[in-house]
């Protein structure tokens, strides 16, 4: 019962950290510090990636009208934009699939630590703010989807390959390309939703499947875990997802930077303390 408790938590951590350009790698190894779940360290590492598959599904569910080309009440102009999205999508992610699945474990295994992550949630914090005042002085180019040209979306890709390094965060760093590169924050952070699902999926079933070529299996109470954490992680995903599209239609993304900051700073704080004491 008290691994189940545990899994809620780190669903609702999942849920609200992946979708927030906060870093969902920072919170789950402040977390981890305090709240250890039982498993050996290959259910754990798959656990830290699968658990996404929850978060990814809300979009589905919450986009899937928008996301289904097949959708029969959709004249053919319709349709033809939803499978141009796609491909959109698709280029988007061939730097990760092509760089990221290449260089995500080097990363993990050098950078995963407090000190990296702190240091990440601060630079990126502070390009949060920076980048915010800067497109106070510029009007968006791409203000809709069908406006994003296919070269556009694979910039945003380019982008997501910084998130490699933990403590980035996927969504902070192409939200971030995407204003950078003259989208609207709407456009900005719908298309880095939509972008996660190949991006999740994939990344989700290459643990599964390393965990599996590993010779590994999953304990009963591991798969409760697993299935507890994902099943929370969506629901809490809905209700951020939609929080964030009405938050940014009045707000800017500068509070999430502050947010970052000041995170960072506490994780260097307490990596310091440990190494002292």
């Amino acid at each position: 019962m008290i691994e189940i408790i545990k899994a809620i938590f780190l669903g609702i951590v999942e849920g609200i950290t992946e979708w927030l350009p906060i870093s969902s790698t920072g919170h789950l190894i402040l977390v981890d510090e305090f709240l250890k779940l039982k498993g050996s360290p290959a259910f754990i590492s798959m656990f830290n990636v699968v658990i996404q598959l929850g978060a990814i599904m809300a979009v589905v569910v919450i986009y899937f009208d928008k996301l289904n080309p097949f959708d029969k009440n959709k004249t053919g102009k319709e349709k033809r934009n939803t499978w141009r999205l796609w491909t959109k999508v698709v280029i988007a992610s061939l730097p990760a699939a092509v760089i990221g699945l290449k260089f995500d474990d080097w990363f993990e295994d050098h950078f995963y630590n407090f000190v990296s992550v702190a240091l990440m949630l601060i630079i990126y914090g502070f390009a949060f703010i920076f980048v915010e005042k800067w497109a106070e002085e510029k009007t968006p180019t791409v203000t809709s989807l069908n406006k994003m040209s296919y070269s556009f979306a694979f910039g945003i890709g380019m982008f997501q390959l910084l998130s490699l390094m933990p403590g980035t965060s996927r969504s902070g760093v192409t939200i971030l390309g995407a204003i950078i590169l003259g989208a609207s924050r709407y456009v900005a952070a719908e298309f880095t939703f939509f972008l996660g699902i190949p991006v999740m999926f994939g990344a989700s079933g290459w643990k599964i499947f390393k965990f599996i070529r590993a010779g590994e299996a999953l304990s009963t109470q591991e798969f409760f875990v697993l299935l507890v954490a994902s099943l929370t992680a969506f629901f809490v995903s809905i209700f951020v997802i939609k929080f964030l599209m009405d938050y940014i239609k009045k707000h800017d993304f500068t509070i999430f930077g502050k947010y970052r900051i000041v995170l960072g700073t506490i994780l260097l704080i307490y990596a310091a303390i440990k190494f002292i004491f």
